[in-house]
Parts: structure tokens; sequence; C-alpha cells
């Protein structure tokens, strides 16, 4: 089932925030770092401790996080939250992801590529609002 949230976006310090969060609102935190994924070897050393995934869930409440990885984009105040589509068929991602990127700067499109976790994609659209998406592999 496609699921609609955000997602935060830190400066190196997510696991810390993430686990704040987690003393505030309780629930479950699942965090994976760039080494302990499968994308590892596509980052530098020192990247390899920076938080790829992190998902608290508490009831009704739940937030999902990094620690900036772009390689080519600043981190600055107002591109650290997203609108987050996940959990989507790969044809509903396509669909939303189209559509939201008409009129969009192209300079600010990651296109929808199929990662080792399923499909991701990231714009920002006519209106200056982040999205991302993730889904399932188109293959």
């Amino acid at each position: 089932m496609t699921k609609f949230g955000s997602y935060l976006l830190f400066d190196g310090n997510c696991k810390e925030a993430l686990n704040f969060y987690k003393e505030c609102l309780g629930g479950e935190l699942d965090i994976t770092t760039v080494g302990e994924s499968t994308m590892s070897a596509q980052f530098p050393s020192d990247k390899q401790n920076k938080i790829v995934h992190a998902q608290l869930q508490s009831g009704p409440i739940e937030i999902t996080a990094s620690d900036w990885l772009h390689p080519t984009r600043i981190l600055k105040q107002g591109n650290t939250v997203c609108l987050y589509i996940s959990r989507a068929t790969n044809s509903e991602l396509k669909k939303y992801f189209n559509k939201l990127s008409e009129g969009a700067d192209p300079s600010t499109i990651d296109k929808l590529v199929d990662m080792p976790f399923g499909a991701y994609g990231a714009l920002t659209d006519k209106h200056g609002i982040r999205w991302m998406f993730q889904g399932d592999k188109a293959t």
C-alpha cells in the first residue's frame, strides 16, 4: 500500500536526532549506516558511518530520515524536509513522479532509478516543494 509522509535530512546527526525523537515519542527505531547497507561500496570511507536510512515508528507516528548524502548538492535550511511517497508500485511511483516533475527545474530532478532497496527518485516541484519517491523496482 502506498504511503505518504515526511522525510528529514540531517547534517551528520541523524542518529542523534532520531534517538532523541524516540526518547520523546517512544516506539521502535531502525537505523542503517552506509557501511551496513548494500550500497557501501558506492561511498567513500568518510561516509561509511553516515545514516543511509532511519525509521522511527510509534503508533501512527512515523519519521523517516537520513544524513545528507547527495554528492553535488549542498544541505541548507529549506531542503532538509521533503514530502515522501513510499511503498508504491513502480507504476504508481512513475505516475506521481511524472506529474509532479511537470514544470520542475531539471537541475533538481534525480530521475527514478532502481537501487538495491527499490526504485528511488527525487525532485523539487514547480512550487519549490521537495519530494522523494521510493517503491518497487521497475525490473
